[in-house]
């Protein structure tokens, strides 16, 4: 075998049990909560749990912990399972109680009437399961009478209507539904369940083997205790002969089973199993097979999807071996393992120094020569130096040289503590008592350099070497022996040359120190990538790169620039053991000494290890509001205040050996991730929310899961957590707030509006008063002049001013009665005031009411708002006039929104302006404006006054009143 061919290899030196001699064997009983030794059958789920049958319950192994799911069981002797695809789990107990797993809860023939169907008296059922169908066939080996077909919880019976009592059956075929059957004659028959049809099967066999199995077209026998052979099925009912194999004596078949690889495994009677490391099609020669666990009787073998190997035993629980294991092994299969405490090598072999006073050399040409060095010996080796001839081997109190062609050791009488080369045919030996310089060629001590306890030693000049002490690095002149201190504080287990001025030191604490002649350039610890501060040893790869050996694993480190590639390797990437002693690099090859045994890698095949572990975490179940949930499937989901959420978790990586941890965080909570070596992830206080719990696995290592397992759940919150709640009391709040709010300026306005009615009331009663005013002093005014008249003794005259003056003051009287009078009542009402005026002033003036087309003469306006003004402009304009006719023009237009009413008229005007305000300021004028400033409060008219002196405007004389009003349209039109 080339070495540049090896993958991984392991030998195993000096033990005196065959337990021990597969390295990462590991055995579960009851002390790891197996609660049996006695166990019957293995088998493994669609997710990778592995569940076990054994006489005192039924289990499932997730790596770390046994549950048991006994709950329910009618018997609890467990002679058979089988997983199925839906997540059930079929449970053959002693007896035939039947039963199935489904969801966490064991369903029995009591809950579950249907499988009382089944009936096998006193005969333990064969059964086959088809993992397409998901579906399970029974049947009784001795003379079958029904076969029993299992799916989703349902049972049919076929009755097998052949007469079978002389025949046995043994397989069942679900491509062509037939079940195959022997007699004690060695005829075999094939038939079909649903044709009825029976069929003789063709093979070369006798009536001495015993069929065992069909599997991918072969057909197994048995016979005479220790006798396997093969038959290659070639039609549907014809089998030929490939080949026997007959076991070394004392070796019985106990059982015979073919694992999904196609291998086959041989349990055996009187102890141990056999392997053929072959396929069943292969058709070589039969190969030795390799016999596992010679002192113990197996049960059952399964090879899970991983390759991992299980096997139940009779009275010592499960054993495990992972597939690196297992494959290393099986290529390179050494009895003996031993504590290697120191190694080294030379050019033709590898020296291992043990836990004790002896060791080995190893080569691939000559094996393993094993030596010791003291009858007494149980002190362990701390260094080895070799050469091609001789070897230096050091222990805690003793130093020995060592013929390598006679392994003749001779004694060499100093303590030790380390050693290193030196010059030429020398080593330097560090002890309690001294540093010296060794001539192993002439056998004696050359030089004492130091006369104080140090530990190790490396020169990097002629005359000039680091020595170290307990706690501190110093400089040596070898000519002077004069030391001084260089490095302080850090203590050196081990010192090498990585290149010129570039040195390397293992330290006890302080992980590895990089440094030159004259400073420390670097120092790598755990937060740059170790797996330990504690540092053994180190080995030269190159001059970037090199090994350090600790008890937590090996590490390989590769310098960059300005950082440091660490790959970190152990047990679980097929190392003996994480206790590493040092380590040997030959090319490609590395030996690595542990306290298990020597392993043997390809450096290539091992930076190739994948950076995560291929699987994914499993959630078991959820508990919450105290009830536990196992069909994820479903909306998980509580409600606060019982808010408590319990996850339970697996990762099933059993090649971490239960070395599990957890890391997870839960979304809508924490953005932050946390590591817990619990299954059990228990979430307290959560507030109401939605979140999504996600998680990664842990393998021993410190590799995580290729990728995280996620769970949506939600904590309802209660009804007056609800949004629609808070939305409610929110609209309630605002509800109410307007309410109040609303009766608040309800209250206002209520007041405002009494005190806008009180005014009302007050201003009415001011208009009235103001009628009042005005209709007497129109009334004065018209006596007046009937009593001029009366005075002039013109009597037709004072009768006819009588008789408009009548119905003057009848008008009068009726119109202000109204708060509003039309336009057309009040052309009227002024033409009848301007006539009685030009009676009484003997046609002194003319007048004139001009209304536009844009008006309707039924739009109202205030009342006798425009006669005091008419009036204003005959007493004070026309009546002063000598030598000119009067003249008045009352114009009615609109301009939207505003009408406008304009009295001119061409008396004699206003000379200056204090005659304006006279005019501004006389009682007609004062009461008008008193009505309109009312008008203005009682119904938002806004009224303008405007007057004017012609003069100013025209050449002619005469005054301008403008009565600008601006209303509501029903104030005007209404």
């Amino acid at each position: 075998m080339k070495i540049k061919n090896i993958t991984v290899f392991f030998l195993m030196l000096v033990s005196s049990t065959y337990f021990a001699q597969i390295p990462g064997l590991i055995n579960y009983n009851e002390e790891d909560g197996l609660h049996c030794s006695y166990n019957y059958t293995l088998a493994q789920d669609k997710n990778g749990f592995i569940w076990i049958g054994s006489d005192n319950g039924f289990f499932r192994f997730d790596g770390v912990e046994f549950k048991n799911y006994s709950k329910g069981l009618k018997n609890i002797e467990i002679l058979g399972l089988k997983p199925l695809a839906n997540g059930e789990v079929f449970i053959i107990p002693f007896l035939n109680d039947f039963a199935y797993l489904k969801n966490g809860i064991i369903h029995n023939t009591n809950t579950d009437p249907e499988l009382n169907k089944m009936q096998f008296p006193s005969v333990f059922p064969i059964f086959f399961y088809d993992k397409k169908r998901d579906e399970i066939i029974f049947f009784a080996h001795n003379k079958p009478k029904n076969i029993y077909l299992y799916k989703d919880r349902k049972i049919k019976t076929i009755p097998l209507d052949i007469d079978l009592k002389r025949y046995n059956g043994f397989h069942y075929d679900f491509n062509s539904n037939c079940i195959y059957l022997d007699d004690s004659f060695g005829k075999i028959i094939s038939y079909n369940i649903f044709t009825k049809k029976k069929t003789d099967c063709k093979i070369n066999s006798n009536r001495n083997e015993n069929p065992v199995i069909i599997k991918n077209n072969i057909f197994i026998t048995t016979s005479n205790g220790n006798k396997i052979s093969f038959y290659k099925k070639v039609s549907s009912n014809s089998f030929k002969k490939l080949k026997s194999i007959i076991l070394e004596k004392p070796n019985i078949i106990y059982g015979v089973s073919i694992d999904d690889y196609d291998r086959l495994w041989v349990t055996l009677l009187n102890g141990g199993v056999l392997y053929f490391d072959q396929a069943l099609s292969d058709s070589s020669p039969i190969k030795k097979p390799y016999h596992f666990l010679k002192e113990y009787l197996i049960n059952g073998v399964l090879a899970d999807k991983d390759k991992n190997i299980w096997f139940s035993s009779k009275n010592d629980g499960i054993f495990f071996l992972s597939q690196k294991f297992f494959d290393s092994y099986i290529h390179f299969p050494i009895k003996n393992n031993s504590y290697i405490t120191a190694i080294t090598s030379n050019s033709n072999s590898i020296l291992l120094g043990y836990n004790g006073s002896n060791g080995a050399t190893f080569s691939f040409s000559k094996g393993f020569r094993e030596f010791s060095l003291s009858s007494s010996g149980k002190i362990e080796h701390r260094a080895i130096f070799a050469n091609d001839d001789i070897a230096i081997l050091g222990q805690n109190q003793n130093v020995f040289q060592m013929d390598l062609s006679s392994f003749k050791t001779t004694p060499i009488e100093i303590g030790f503590k380390n050693v290193a080369p030196y010059r030429k045919d020398e080593v330097l030996i560090s002890s309690y008592c001294g540093l010296f310089s060794y001539n192993y060629k002439d056998r004696k001590i050359s030089d004492t350099l130091l006369n104080e306890r140090n530990y190790t030693a490396l020169p990097y000049t002629p005359d000039s070497l680091f020595v170290g002490y307990l706690k501190d690095l110093y400089k040596l002149n070898t000519k002077t022996k004069q030391k001084k201190l260089f490095l302080k504080d850090y203590y050196f287990t081990d010192l090498k040359k990585l290149k010129e001025n570039l040195y390397l030191g293992a330290t006890n604490l302080h992980g590895i120190i990089l440094f030159n002649n004259h400073k420390v350039l670097r120092q790598i610890t755990i937060k740059n990538g170790l797996i330990s501060n504690q540092i053994k040893k180190t080995d030269i790869e190159n001059d970037h790169t090199f090994w350090a050996s600790s008890n937590a694993g090996l590490m390989r480190i590769e310098l960059k620039k300005n950082s440091a590639k660490i790959s970190v390797f152990t047990r679980i990437d097929g190392l003996p053991s994480d206790k590493i002693a040092g380590c040997v690099i030959r090319g490609d090859t590395l030996y690595v000494a542990t306290s298990k045994g020597l392993g043997i890698f390809s450096i290539k095949n091992m930076m190739v290890q994948q950076k995560s572990i291929n699987k994914k975490v499993i959630i078991n179940s959820v508990t919450i509001e105290g009830k536990e949930h196992f069909d994820l499937r479903q909306k998980i989901s509580g409600t606060f205040p019982n808010n408590d959420v319990i996850f339970k978790l697996s990762f099933l990586d059993y090649a971490s050996q239960g070395k599990i941890s957890y890391k997870y965080k839960v979304e809508g909570l924490s953005t932050s991730w946390q590591v817990s070596n619990s299954s059990k992830i228990i979430l307290n206080s959560l507030p109401p929310g939605k979140y999504i719990f996600k998680v990664y696995g842990l393998g021993y290592n410190g590799k995580r899961s290729y990728i995280d397992t996620e769970l949506p759940f939600e904590i309802k919150p209660q009804f007056w957590q609800t949004l629609w709640f808070r939305i409610l009391c929110i609209i309630l709040i605002i509800t109410a707030l307007v309410l109040i709010l609303n009766i608040y300026i309800q209250r206002l306005r209520n007041k405002k509006l009494k005190n806008i009615l009180y005014e009302k009331k007050i201003a009415e009663l001011e208009l009235q008063a103001i009628k009042a005013q005005i209709n007497p002093h129109f009334i004065y005014n018209c006596l007046n002049s009937i009593q001029f008249l009366l005075y002039k003794k013109d009597y037709d005259e004072t009768e006819n001013y009588l008789n408009v003056f009548s119905r003057m003051i009848r008008k009068t009287l009726q119109y202000s009665e109204n708060t509003f009078m039309s336009i057309k009542e009040e052309v009227e009402y002024l033409s009848l005031y301007l006539n009685m005026e030009k009676l009484r002033l003997k046609e002194q003036f003319d007048y004139k009411i001009n209304i536009s087309e844009e008006i309707d003469p039924n739009w109202h306006i205030p009342s006798l708002l425009v006669q005091p003004f008419v009036e204003n402009a005959i007493k004070h304009g026309i009546s002063g006039l000598k030598n000119r006719k009067g003249n008045i023009e009352i114009s009615f237009s609109y301009e939207n929104p505003t009408l406008c009413i304009s009295i001119e008229d061409n008396g004699v005007g206003f000379p200056d302006k204090s005659e304006l305000t006279k005019k501004v300021n006389s009682f007609g004028v004062k009461l008008s404006q008193k009505r309109i400033d009312t008008f203005k409060q009682l119904f938002n008219t806004n009224i303008i006054l405007e007057i004017n002196n012609l003069s100013e405007k025209k050449e002619t004389q005469g005054t301008e009143i403008k009565l600008f009003i601006t209303p509501y349209e029903n104030q005007i039109t209404s």
